[in-house]
Order: C-alpha cells, then structure tokens, then sequence
C-alpha cells in the first residue's frame, strides 16, 4: 500500500512537473516581437527576423505575435506604425499586450508604448538602442546633409526597405536617412525628451527603474544587452560587427551599440556573451556561448509571473 502511495505520489509530482513546463511562457498578454532596422517580420515564411524564438515562446504557451514596420525610417514613424498594428492583437488578448524589441525595435517600442499606453503591458529592450548608436554617429559624420553622398546612400537604404518591403507582403514607407538620423546620439536624445519612460538620461550609464506611469497607465520596463561583437569564428556576421565595434574604443559594446546605451528600466543583465545579431539567434543560431533563446524565454516566464 505505501508503494503504491508513493508512486501515486511521483506520478502526480511529475504531471505537476509537466504542466508547469507546457505553461512556463504562458503569459497574461500577448508577447509582440519587433524587429530592428533593416527587419522584417518574415520572408516568404522561410527566414524569420527572430529565427526560430517566436516557435520557442509558442510551445509552453506564450501567443506571440510578430510585427512589422518599416525597415528603414525613424523611430517615431515606426512606432506609430507599431501603435497600429497592437490594437487588434490587444484586443483579442485580453486588452493588452507585451513588447519585445530588438535594436531600433526598442525605441519603435516605447514610442507606441507612449502612444497607446492602455495597450501595453511591458516594454523589453533587446541590445536596444535607447541612448544612441556611435556607429551611426560616424555614418552621420561621413554623410554631408543635403549632399550627393546623402542622397545616395538614402536611395540605396530606400531600394532594400522596397525589396524587404515586397519579400514581407509589406506596404511600409521607407526613409534611410530619418532611420540613421534617429538612431544617433542626438537623434536618441530628441526621442527622449518626447518619450522619456524608462530611460535614465541623467548619465550615460544610468539605471532606470521597472515601473513607470505613462501618462496615468502603469507599464514595467525591462532590458538586457550583449557586450562582445566577435562571438563565434563560423558566423558571417562577425568580421563585420568587429570592425564596427571599433569606433567604441574601449568600451563594452554588441558591435552595433555600446552597453550603457542599451539600458531601459530594469537592466537584467549587460554581461551576455553575445554580439547585435546573435540577440536574435542569428546568423541562423550560429552563435557565442550565450543561449539567446533561452532568455526569451526566462523573460516570458517573469512576465508571467509578474501577472502581465
């Protein structure tokens, strides 16, 4: 009798077990991914922006949803295009939802989060470029306003946002040099100062806080961030991410961001070992040590326990 007590016991336990592993993403609100620029939602349904963590939040629960803005234009151009796209989602998922944006896709984020604070529950920056990006602060430089120069870089930048534009089944208005312009520090600094949630402008590398009222909505705040650009001698993408990452001196950065820009209300982590592209399991999961799926989906399981 008290086997089978036991085994009753172990049965039940490891059902417990399971259940609790299929539910471990299953947050209150739909979780949205936005994309960085240059970024697509996915094309053709064969390359996704997020590879293949939208599949991983979606097998223990979470409802996810995949946006898609303009590849190239300014972060507030982007983020009322993103304030749009929410409503629908929000409303079919319990009136609000969650924002996970990568690169441009967290300012994106936190312009809608601005516009439609009744409609989301959290913001979340992934190496997200919420102080300015040095590397655009030196592609600005290079590039005189109104020269010739200027004009056909923005040309280049406007032709690849209409190719993405027609592999996506997108209709989005493309702007390169608004999207190079809002990416610097000084273009960073203006989109503060209009939506200043969750950044802490009072020093480079301030902290900031996890909840903040948006214009009387209560909405939490979290970030995380690589610090290596080279990560792994098989990706492609790492040759280039070094030499970019070298306008940043000594400073920690993803290649692409420096560390302390990165920083939006609670920082979980800034030590990760992976570069601007491996945030988002790219090049095609080729990667550094760090595991980013699993951070994703560690974040989903606080959300849920957040009660959001």
């Amino acid at each position: 009798m008290r086997r089978v007590y036991t085994a009753a016991l172990a049965t039940l336990a490891l059902l417990g077990a399971v259940e609790a592993q299929a539910n471990y993403t299953k947050t209150k609100y739909p979780i949205v991914l936005v994309h960085g620029v240059t970024g697509f939602n996915t094309i053709g349904g064969l390359v996704n922006y997020f590879h293949t963590i939208p599949w991983n939040l979606e097998r223990d629960g979470a409802r996810v949803h995949v946006a898609s803005v303009a590849a190239f234009n300014d972060s507030e151009q982007r983020g009322a295009e993103l304030a749009r796209q929410i409503v629908p989602w929000a409303a079919a998922g319990g009136g609000k939802v969650n924002l996970i944006g990568h690169s441009q896709g967290s300012p994106t984020s936190r312009v809608a989060a601005s516009l439609r604070p009744d409609l989301v529950a959290s913001v979340t920056s992934i190496n997200g470029v919420n102080k300015g990006s040095k590397v655009a602060d030196v592609v600005r430089g290079v590039l005189p306003p109104g020269s010739g120069i200027e004009g056909g870089a923005n040309a280049i930048a406007n032709a690849l946002g209409a190719v993405i534009n027609l592999l996506s089944g997108s209709s989005n208005p493309q702007n390169g040099i608004n999207a190079l312009g809002t990416l610097t520090t000084a273009g960073t600094s203006a989109l503060n100062s209009r939506h200043p949630w969750g950044v802490n402008t009072s020093s480079y590398c301030a902290k900031s806080t996890e909840v903040h009222n948006v214009r009387g909505h209560s909405i939490r705040y979290y970030s995380w961030t690589g610090n290596a650009a080279y990560t792994n001698v098989l990706d492609a993408a790492d040759p280039f991410l070094a030499f970019t990452g070298l306008v940043f001196g000594s400073e920690k950065n993803d290649g692409l961001v420096g560390v302390c820009s990165t920083y939006l209300g609670q920082v979980i982590d800034d030590r990760y070992n992976m570069n601007h592209v491996d945030a988002i399991n790219h090049l095609f999961g080729i990667r550094g040590w760090t595991e980013p799926v699993s951070l994703y989906r560690q974040h989903a399981n606080r959300l849920k326990n957040k009660g959001v």
